[in-house]
């Protein structure tokens, strides 16, 4: 196990230096740059002020120094300013990433759960399959857009439970949480459901289960200790991967509840030509979105004895 997580941090490591560098030369490539964003934004600058800007920030320099420049910050920590919101990167992306994180975190742990254990429900019980199955689609039909709306229609505007968006100024503000974990828990329960249902009853005409009926266990301890640890491998794996992606932020619903996070920091930084905010944002879900994955391949094979060896 030491072996393949020394091996995989390494992997992690070269994708994000071979990501790094690509994404800073894409953006090197694009026509303009930051001093004409600010040219054009205060005409009273001149070519001179352009120029000592450019020689200023290094955007004079050949892309190589100014790649190995902007890098080697990087792995001294230093992640620079933001010229859009005028503050340290770092204290953009914290504040941000642990928003998301509480977003996202919280609802992928609500849709795991309760798609488990909707999947194990129709799969132990085929009556209960249409009910299931009805649930699943009307969570993937409903845009998350729609979905959120109308949450705030019914708990905020009518019944007034629950604030309609925006987060708390201090504390972990767990009212403001509701509502758009909510939208995206809904969002997500459906490809759990479905993907646990069809996993559990490929594993339940499995022959090692038919032994341990067979043995005098009961369907419940079939269900739970045998089929459910074994369907679930392919359940974690998506659910690393879209831990992964809603580290990047769930950008509507954060704009539709009106939450700081990952989406909006890396859509505005994106609009307003901050590239120093965007590659460090880009670098920072990819470490998130990887990291997913490796948490997810390391509980597989927990649960799968015979990965262990491999």
């Amino acid at each position: 196990m030491t072996r393949i997580l020394a091996t995989r941090l390494l992997q992690i490591a070269l994708t994000l230096a071979v990501l790094s560098f690509c994404a800073f030369a894409l953006i090197a490539l694009m026509p303009g740059d930051p001093i004409e964003v600010a040219i054009a934004g205060d005409p009273r600058l001149t070519a001179e002020d352009a120029a000592r800007l450019r020689a200023l920030h290094g955007l004079d320099r050949p892309f190589h120094d100014r790649y190995l420049a902007w890098a080697g910050g990087l792995l001294r920590g230093e992640f620079g300013y933001s010229r859009l919101f005028a503050q340290p990167v770092a204290a953009l992306l914290g504040p941000a990433l642990l928003s998301t994180l509480a977003l996202a975190g919280t609802a992928l742990l609500i849709a795991l759960t309760l798609g488990v254990a909707l999947g194990a429900l129709a799969a132990a019980r085929p009556r209960a399959a249409p009910a299931v199955d009805a649930v699943a689609v009307m969570g993937q039909a409903m845009p998350t857009f729609w979905l959120g709306i109308l949450l705030i229609i019914a708990f905020a505007v009518t019944l007034g439970w629950l604030p309609a968006g925006g987060a708390a100024e201090h504390g972990p503000g767990l009212r403001y949480l509701v509502l758009p974990v909510a939208t995206l828990a809904i969002a997500h329960l459906a490809a759990y459901a479905r993907h646990s249902v069809a996993s559990l009853e490929a594993t339940l005409t499995e022959p090692w289960i038919r032994t341990a009926r067979a043995r005098g266990a009961s369907e419940r301890a079939v269900l739970l200790r045998h089929a459910l640890p074994n369907a679930a491998l392919p359940v974690l794996q998506i659910a690393a991967l879209d831990a992964g992606a809603l580290a990047g932020g769930a950008l509507v619903t954060e704009t539709v509840f009106a939450r700081p996070g990952m989406g909006k920091l890396l859509y505005d930084a994106v609009m307003g030509n901050d590239t120093n905010l965007a590659l460090i944002a880009l670098l920072l879900v990819a470490l998130v979105t990887m990291l997913a994955t490796l948490g997810a391949d390391l509980a597989q094979r927990a649960l799968d004895p015979r990965l262990r060896e491999r």
